[in-house]
């Protein structure tokens, strides 16, 4: 009794298993809405994928005949999505996020004692150097939420001190981290940190991050040009002292950094320039007053989806600002106003990890004037050309890489499930359990195999 039993038991962890994700060399889905993003809108099409790339697209397309076959009537094909910004694939980030105003108790804590710097010398709260790219892994349990909101890859980055580390762009799934990574390095994060660093000391203050990263950025002018003389010249001159905080700095393509508010945008867009490095900003949310101003600076930004809101825990009779009152309100609109003035923006999901709340912040985002088609755009080619990697992601086109999310009803609307989504071309079913979200006194624990998928 207890050996069949126990037989019942794996055979049904087995089949929840492959419920959870298959493989199919060759995939066809059939007779589907397709959104291409970069092109017209299919109503009746097919969508064939081979070995993890897109092969063919279009009404008249050939389904093969070693294609799994998929009957995509009443369902919508769309480019899986791309969180702009994340810690995805790193299961225990290094830090909390922050913008200027955030403190750094949160890295403090974890981090190793250093010794007390004095100096912009002593490189404080810098770890430019480190890669995601090395940090990344499939075992990080968030993945499969993220999935079930329908994204498929994510920009991500290490979160430690002001200098965060090199960012990669990561499909979210694979057998080891390496074969998640799909380009690296694609940038350097940057947050400001007010308040003690503990033992660390400088730099405490905003005005000390400014100058901190300034210093490093004329530190960096001067350690490449030292390098170039000697390179052009090596015999009888001492070679220039190796810097890894420096390095990291050279081979970043680009700067994320922090703009929540409008006193943060305004500086940034004038400081960003000494750096001599390609940049866009991050947060926003106070971006509904500087939209002029973000149009004729010609930069790329990405907005965070967690909209501000009264704090949970915060004192009940505590009288909100009117600043903070209206940032509340006015915040979702930020995306629709981009929009109609041209400003190329992406979304990223800032802490917020329920696929349940990823769709409802961005229905708010629509809900306050964004059109579903520019919001479709934000979340995958938007944010594939901000990065650079428009060429292989992004949209539904012949050649690129085999991420989509395959649903039942139109993106964010309240009954719209989450059928297929497929990244690099590996096929998985995201549970309702979660993307509904927690249920009340607990819920399905990310990775378990809900009802459904049992029987």
């Amino acid at each position: 009794m207890k050996q069949g039993l126990v037989s019942l038991l794996v055979g049904l962890s087995l089949s929840a298993s492959l419920a959870l994700a298959q493989n199919h060399n060759v995939v066809a889905i059939k007779d589907a809405h397709v959104v291409t993003v970069s092109g017209e809108e299919l109503s009746k099409a097919t969508v064939v994928m081979r070995n993890g790339l897109i092969t063919e697209v279009g009404a008249s397309a050939s389904i093969p005949a070693d294609a799994w076959v998929i009957d995509g009537s009443g369902l919508t094909v769309y480019p899986g999505f791309i969180d702009a910004m994340s810690t995805w694939g790193i299961p225990s980030p290094t830090g909390a996020r922050g913008g200027a105003g955030a403190t750094a108790a949160a890295t403090a804590a974890a981090a190793p004692a250093e010794p007390r710097a004095r100096g912009p010398e002593d490189r404080p709260q810098t770890y430019s150097y480190e890669r995601a790219a090395d940090l990344v892994t499939p075992a990080d349990t968030r993945l499969e939420v993220a999935r079930a909101a329908g994204f498929t890859s994510a920009a991500t980055y290490p979160t430690r001190g002001i200098f965060h580390g090199l960012g990669a762009m990561i499909d979210l799934a694979g057998e080891r981290g390496r074969d998640m990574v799909i380009v690296q390095p694609i940038g350097q994060e940057i947050a400001f940190r007010e308040g003690g660093f503990g033992r660390t000391g400088f730099p405490g203050s905003l005005m000390g991050n400014i100058s901190y990263v300034r210093q490093l950025f004329l530190d960096l002018d001067q350690y490449q040009q030292a390098k170039q003389i000697y390179a052009s010249n090596p015999t009888g001159n001492r070679r220039p002292e190796y810097d890894h905080a420096l390095e990291g700095l050279a081979e970043s393509p680009r700067l994320l950094l922090p703009a929540e508010e409008t006193q943060q945008i305004e500086r940034m867009l004038h400081f960003a320039p000494e750096l001599k490095k390609p940049f866009l900003l991050y947060g926003l949310h106070e971006g509904y007053d500087r939209i002029d101003l973000l149009k004729q600076a010609s930069i790329p930004v990405l907005v965070s989806l967690k909209w501000p809101e009264k704090p949970k825990d915060g004192d009940p009779s505590e009288v909100s600002s009117m600043r903070d009152l209206t940032m509340r309100e006015k915040a979702p609109s930020v995306p629709g106003l981009l929009a109609k003035a041209g400003v190329r923006f992406a979304f990223y999901s800032d802490g917020v990890e329920s696929a349940a709340d990823l769709k409802k912040d961005l229905k708010k985002a629509v809900d306050a004037g964004l059109s579903r088609a520019d919001a479709i755009r934000a979340l995958t080619l938007n944010a594939a050309e901000i990065y650079g990697v428009a060429d292989r992601m992004g949209s539904v086109e012949k050649g690129k890489i085999a991420n989509l999310v395959v649903m039942k009803g139109e993106a964010f609307e309240d009954k719209t499930t989450v059928e297929y989504v497929f990244v690099d071309g590996q096929e998985f079913h995201p549970s309702k359990d979660l993307q509904q979200g927690p249920t009340p006194g607990g819920g399905r624990r990310p990775g378990m195999p809900s009802d459904e998928e049992l029987q």
